[in-house]
């Protein structure tokens, strides 16, 4: 061993100690595989996808849909970009020709897709591809330590076709047809082509799961990991295929799929996999005690007992899976399943959640739908892939949601993407009367009425500031003053009539509540006694009207008389003050327009009538009868009449 003391003599300089990080191999792995990173849209230089159709189907061709105004110009847009990557090819005609639908993504653009629903997949020969099962993908990743995962772009687009199921593909819109050259979403088969292709390309690398377009890296440490991971991403640049960088983990300690955590020490269960249940909250009328009930008598046990590994089995693979989705006016609630050989359902999984305020607006039939939006993301991992029964029991839905029929043509901007989400799903859409769903239709009960967070966020602005004495809660040194006592308090405080102002001032030296101003001065205000005494508002200033443009721009009208049995329409240009008198026999709106029509022949039309609020006056005939004529119509203040001291 060598002293520091010897470098010098010796020569040996010392240049420093170099240490790698954690981001630094990160980036050198995305600058040596830039091209996999670099965003653009992949294409797999394997041999193109082929579908087998069943002959005895004969092509559909059906016809585009019409598009709305507002959308055409973000649709062209979006159409003129695939051409451009080459996912589309304008044509003149096809065989098969599938009218797009179009929902409308959050950032406002919109997303183009082929309704094959009702076409395409009529003839597709389904898949019988395996899916894989997810104890066998969880296993195989034993020994674990560290993770990444990736996440492939576009992954069915980066996939191209061959000429005849290019055709196929063949979408219609209202520019013509279009020859997708690209796998397109919601074909029914694309599931199965695509994982049983990244299946291929990836046996042989150990510690890799690949599951559709999500890819799972596991290895005891950081540089098997980053070898591992550089086996991967080559496969990916040789294959022609491209991740979405922002979405990928290249190294993490802890990693989620498949609904599982997965980390060093092995394979956990989410906490949210029975939350719904755990959490279910405590019945507080007949109503939500029915609800709940229902649910423990579903499947005959308590509520620790659902959530215990002895209810909630493990997914499998071979068994029938079923969701089964419900709503109410405050929640959506699901139960994922399997049936069992002997026909019984076995829950494997609960979800519950309340709705936002904008979702309690909904209609019932848009709250059922998305009962099932919900629970096909929240399951996703356990239904993508693999035929499943969604159950409501909404019957409306069927007409709507329903797997094997086309989308209809007038949707509500919300349905159609929901109907566009569920086309890469391979489901059937059955109904069940609500009694025999109580299990799912108890997890959508119990949520609150009113958001609890609206009653409690005054206070918790206030809790540095709040304090507890002798079981009396202050907010400085003032009593808050609970719901069921505010009442009592405010009859105290106004008992000697002292009016708003005075009446705050006594209250803000004793008591506090949210909205405490507010509700005192709604007291007062329905106090008689106070009303009373009140002193009259100052009269308002009275405003002199605008000098007209122009002769008989501005006419003020009104009705005189009964004078000697005789009533007359005294009409009064307000440039000129020219008078016009009509006699008139009745004081009916028709004989009121009558009248006008002749003054409108002899002088031409005004651009403003000034009337009081007499019945002839504002009457649906009269308004229609001067915006025929594109006047417009002035009313004066009821019980103001200078208003119209012109007329008057």
């Amino acid at each position: 061993l060598l002293g520091l003391q010897w470098f010098a003599p010796l020569g040996i300089e010392v240049t420093g100690v170099n240490h790698t990080t954690e981001a630094d191999w990160e980036q050198q792995l995305a600058r040596d595989f830039q091209e996999v990173f670099d965003g653009t849209l992949g294409k797999y230089k394997g041999p193109p996808i082929s579908f087998s159709l069943d002959p005895n189907v004969a092509p559909i061709r059906l016809k585009p849909r019409r598009v709305p105004f507002a959308l055409r110009k973000k649709i062209d847009e979006q159409i003129d970009k695939l051409v451009k990557q080459g996912v589309l090819q304008p044509i003149d005609h096809a065989r098969w020709e599938t009218p797009i639908v179009t929902p409308v993504k959050p950032d406002g653009s919109v997303r183009i897709c082929g309704d094959y629903k009702a076409t395409l997949n009529c003839a597709l020969q389904q898949s019988a591809y395996p899916v894989p099962v997810v104890q066998h993908l969880l296993h195989s990743l034993g020994g674990g330590k560290v993770f990444a995962k990736l996440d492939l772009a576009q992954a069915y687009q980066q996939l191209p076709v061959d000429e005849e199921t290019a055709e196929a593909q063949t979408i219609v819109t209202h520019r013509g047809a279009f020859r997708c050259n690209r796998l397109q979403f919601g074909v029914s088969v694309a599931p199965g082509i695509f994982q049983s292709l990244m299946e291929r390309l990836l046996r042989g690398i150990k510690g890799v799961v690949p599951y559709f377009d999500d890819v799972l890296v596991s290895a005891a440490n950081q540089e098997e990991l980053e070898g591992r991971l550089r086996e991967v991403l080559e496969k990916f640049k040789g294959a022609g295929l491209k991740v979405k960088k922002e979405k990928c983990q290249l190294y993490t300690e802890q990693v989620e799929f498949l609904g599982y955590l997965l980390d060093r020490h092995g394979i956990h269960p989410t906490g949210s996999k029975v939350k719904a249940i755990k959490e279910a909250p405590t019945p507080k009328n007949k109503t939500e005690l029915q609800a709940f009930l229902g649910l423990l008598n579903f499947y005959n046990n308590t509520k620790d007992l659902l959530t215990s590994d002895a209810v909630l089995i493990q997914y499998n693979e071979t068994l029938p899976i079923a969701v089964t989705c419900d709503a109410s006016p405050f929640g959506v609630g699901a139960v994922l399943s399997h049936t069992l050989p002997d026909g019984k359902e076995a829950p494997i999984a609960f979800f519950s959640r309340t709705l936002s305020k904008p979702e309690r607006n909904y209609s019932q039939l848009d709250k059922e739908a998305l009962a099932i939006v919900a629970a096909v993301k929240k399951f996703h991992e356990y239904l993508y892939g693999r035929r499943f029964t969604l159950i409501t029991d909404h019957k409306p839905l069927l007409g709507i949601l329903a797997g094997n029929k086309a989308t209809p043509n007038i949707l509500s901007p919300k349905m159609t993407r929901w109907s566009e989400f569920l086309a890469a799903y391979d489901y059937r859409l059955t109904h069940r009367p609500g009694k025999t769903i109580s299990h799912a239709d108890a997890l959508t009960k119990g949520w609150p009425e009113k958001d609890s967070d609206d009653a409690f966020r005054t206070f918790r602005n206030r809790q540095t500031e709040l304090s507890l004495q002798k079981g009396c809660l202050l907010w400085g040194d003032r009593v808050v003053i609970p719901e069921k006592l505010q009442g009592k308090v405010l009859q105290l405080l106004h008992e000697g009539h002292p009016g708003i102002v005075r009446t705050k001032a006594l209250a803000r030296s004793y008591a506090w509540w949210p909205g405490m101003d507010k509700e005192i001065e709604a007291w007062v205000a329905k106090c008689s006694r106070c009303q009373e005494t009140r002193p009259n508002p100052p009269a308002a200033p009275i405003l002199e009207w605008e000098t007209p443009r122009g002769p008989w721009s501005r006419l003020h009208i009104d009705l005189a008389g009964p004078t000697k049995g005789n009533t007359f329409l005294i009409t009064v240009d307000a440039y000129s003050n020219w008078l016009e008198v009509s006699n008139m026999k009745t004081t009916t709106t028709d004989a009121v327009t009558k009248v006008l029509n002749k003054l409108f022949a002899t002088h031409g039309l005004p651009d403003v009538i000034v009337s009081d609020n007499g019945p002839q006056f504002t009457s649906l005939e009269f308004e229609r009868f001067l915006a025929e004529r594109g006047i417009r119509h002035a009313l004066t203040a009821t019980a103001h009449p200078a208003a119209n001291g012109r007329a008057e």
